[in-house]
């Protein structure tokens, strides 16, 4: 059976990501292999230790700099993240200083707000 594993988010600078995504979101590093020049760094929830990673990819080429930047300028989150009471999140995370570009919308039976990963995304928080 195939499943995911790994998602990948391209970031502009892997250093202030990794604060980002440890510091405000509350994720915890899952791997971190220095590469040369950069690392595989895999970050998990600590609520799912053994899920999904995010893998926070450096920049390497134009091609990837140019579709991260198509999709923030279009407003188009890069991925989805879940949680279970987004009021309370939404809340959490603008205390720490995170920038939201919506509060908490209701879309049918979903809430959502998007924000911005410091690191060239957009990132949607939603509750199902």
């Amino acid at each position: 059976m195939i499943r995911v594993k790994i998602a990948t988010i391209v970031v502009s600078n892997q250093d202030r990501a990794r604060h980002f995504y440890t510091q405000k979101l509350g994720f915890k590093v899952k791997q971190d292999i220095p590469l040369g020049g950069a690392n595989w760094l895999t970050v998990v929830s600590p609520a799912d230790p053994n899920g999904v990673e995010l893998l926070l990819e450096p920049q390497t080429t134009q091609s990837n700099v140019d579709a991260q930047k198509v999709l923030y300028v279009g407003n188009i989150p890069i991925t989805q993240l879940h949680t279970d009471n987004i009021h309370q999140e939404y809340d959490r995370l603008l205390g720490l200083g995170v920038a939201f570009r919506n509060p908490p919308t209701q879309m049918g039976p979903t809430y959502y707000a998007d924000f911005d990963d410091t690191c060239g995304n957009i990132i949607r928080l939603i509750q199902a």
